[in-house]
């Protein structure tokens, strides 16, 4: 029987030092299962997001769109950031359309960067163009085409007309 008495001596004792814990885990008990529901939500639409965007890679072949891309090109030294090429473009596009009392010489060495720059442009975002191989008006042609094509890529360039907005769509 003593035994039997230290065993419910020992039992009543854990009990006592456990009710403040199982007193906390009832108060709290609604703040641990939001947590853990919170939780569980999180991590379920994690992998749903995952898989989803593992079905759209297998879907579009995303590997397949990147594989020819050099990235190596963007790191180069010597590369003009396409805010810069952007810059050039707007002041050359203006001193292009601005420069009627100038002379022939200026207006062709201003004509000749503006068509750079936007061969530089056009490099950086990946798009055709044939400015060099062209001339006269088929080049003009060309450059407005080209111009359409970057404003459509978000660089907004000088209008054909002094005074009048981009409409390129």
């Amino acid at each position: 029987m003593g035994v039997e008495r230290a065993l419910m001596l020992a039992l009543a004792f854990l009990a006592v030092a456990s009710l403040p814990a199982a007193f906390a885990l009832l108060f709290c008990a609604d703040e641990i299962i939001d947590r853990v529901v919170c939780g569980w939500s999180e991590w379920r639409e994690r992998r749903r997001e995952r898989r989803t965007i593992a079905r759209l890679d297998r879907a579009i072949e995303a590997d397949a769109l990147t594989r020819d891309i050099d990235l190596s090109e963007f790191d180069r030294a010597d590369r003009r950031p396409l805010e810069q090429l952007a810059a050039d473009l707007r002041r050359l596009g203006g001193q292009r359309l601005g420069g009627n009392a100038r002379s022939m010489v200026w207006h062709g060495a201003v004509l000749q960067a503006y068509d750079d720059r936007l061969r530089l442009a056009c490099r950086a975002l990946g798009i055709a163009e044939h400015l060099a191989e062209l001339s006269g008006v088929d080049q003009q042609i060309e450059r407005i085409r080209v111009e359409g094509v970057l404003h459509a890529a978000g660089l907004t360039l000088p209008a054909a007309r002094a005074g009048h907005r981009q409409r390129h769509r």
